[in-house]
């Protein structure tokens, strides 16, 4: 990079510790205390960062100076002429066109499948698929490897390249799922945190006492509970013939795109708030609604009953000194649906803030998923921590014998009635990884209300 590209990103750097800074303020100010140890560490390791940036920005900035000080000015009444005079060659760049989020990893996953398939080299599969002016062909010149996740071959690449496809393709899943959708607009961003660092986490308080004069003082105690996100995988396999694979056509680039980023979404979203998901060690976490305190939702007449049903949430997270400050909504597009429907005797809307899509419901902002179902969810962000690598790996297999199945897979041996042989069907197996943990910071963190039929039962016949 040239001295102003190395500027950008430092400054951009700069901007991003700043913000890493104004949430750690932010925090201590929700909670009304000081920082704790872990916010304290944070806090010195961002405003060291940033002095050395601001120390790296002055160097950078005195070297774009002397170079411009040394530069030649160009001579000529062209610019063919003008080049020459600089002892240089002009260069023509043909740009790209601008693809839709998420297409230019698909492209790179689907040359990598079809390169083996057909038993070429991936540079000369990108450039008879997609051109040599192409950003797929300038990505496979670099003399990428074939796929593991060792460093320096191509799975590698796109986990560690976030300017590159993979963040392309991140960003395009990030707003598809639950998790995503925090620290977006005006939803509060979930508390993220390293891996394997120890989170401590205060459980309960300690208590002063009135004393009288010449008499002895009162003690206290803390509660205090640790906790430690490892690095936890979430795999999906999604199926194509290689048809599809072979075929360069854009549609074909957004089937592979959408089936990639619906198989990862599906899991987490699921895993993230069932109720009934206990976890498994070192393979799932649990989800924040395991355990959590459950309310049964009032049989719904009018938006009374609707009122009622809030209370009674917000009033348990009352209950626990714990105000949802960061609080968020999750619920259906079904029962969002319903309460934007909801008139009075006016006409007017009960709760004008909410849509079928989101939006705002008694002053906090509104996530809506299919797969929460009858369930509506009131979250503190803030107490919720999140520990996400923020790349998403992907292989490919033509050889496996996998179980077609989703909802009721389980990991015991598959029965030979569920397998599908992907040679045998001229189909390709891509299976997309990505790496995170959550886990709540504290029990009231998350309450929820059961069996909520907002607007009445829906004539579905």
């Amino acid at each position: 990079m040239n001295y102003a590209e190395q500027i950008a990103a430092f400054e951009a750097r700069r901007d991003t510790n700043k913000a890493a800074l104004e949430e750690i303020a932010k925090a201590a100010a929700a909670e009304g205390a000081t920082l704790d140890a872990e916010q304290k560490e944070r806090k010195d390791e961002l405003l060291a960062e940033i002095k050395e940036i601001d120390d790296h920005l002055k160097f950078l900035r005195d070297m774009e100076a002397i170079s411009k000080a040394k530069a030649v000015p160009a001579n000529g009444d062209s610019a063919d002429n003008a080049s020459a005079s600089r002892g240089g060659t002009r260069i023509e760049v043909k740009s790209q066109p601008k693809l839709k989020p998420g297409v230019e990893f698909a492209r790179i996953a689907k040359v990598r499948a079809a390169a083996k398939l057909d038993n070429e080299r991936a540079l000369d599969v990108a450039e008879r698929m997609y051109g040599e002016n192409s950003n797929v062909f300038g990505f496979y010149k670099a003399a990428v490897q074939p796929g593991t996740t060792a460093s320096g071959n191509w799975a590698a690449a796109l986990v560690s390249d976030e300017s590159g496809p993979v963040a392309d393709f991140a960003e395009y899943l990030r707003p598809m799922s639950i998790l995503g959708k925090f620290g977006t607009g005006n939803i509060p961003s979930l508390r993220n945190v390293p891996f394997r660092q120890r989170l401590i986490s205060q459980t309960g308080g300690g208590a002063a006492y009135w004393t009288g004069e010449a008499k002895p003082k009162g003690l206290t105690s803390f509660n205090f509970t640790s906790t430690t996100l490892e690095p936890l995988k979430v795999a999906t396999i999604a199926v194509l013939s290689e048809e599809n694979i072979r075929d360069s056509s854009p549609a074909s680039d957004l089937i592979v795109r959408d089936q990639l980023a619906a198989a990862v979404t599906a899991r987490i979203d699921q895993d993230f708030i069932d109720p009934a998901n206990n976890g498994s060690a070192n393979v799932k976490p649990a989800s924040i609604t395991y355990g959590a305190q459950a309310i049964a939702a009032e049989t719904f007449s009018d938006a009374d009953d609707v009122r009622t049903d809030v209370r009674s949430v917000m009033q348990y997270f009352i209950n626990a000194n714990n105000p949802p400050s960061s609080g968020v909504w999750i619920m259906s597009s079904g029962n969002a649906l319903a309460l934007s429907l909801l008139m009075n005797g006016l006409g007017q809307a009960e709760f004008p803030g909410i849509s079928l899509s989101g939006g705002t419901f008694a002053g906090l902002p509104v996530i809506t998923s299919e797969y929460i179902g009858s369930n509506v969810l009131l979250v503190n962000a803030s107490d919720i921590y999140l520990g996400d690598e923020g790349g998403v790996t992907v292989d490919m297999s033509t050889e496996a014998s996998l179980e077609m199945l989703t909802d009721t897979f389980t990991q015991s041996p598959p029965t030979g009635a569920s397998l599908v042989s992907l040679w045998q069907n001229n189909l390709v197996g891509l299976r997309a990884e990505r790496t995170l943990n959550w886990a709540r910071r504290r029990d009231s963190a998350v309450t929820y209300l059961t069996n909520v039929a907002w607007g009445g039962p829906v004539n579905s016949s």
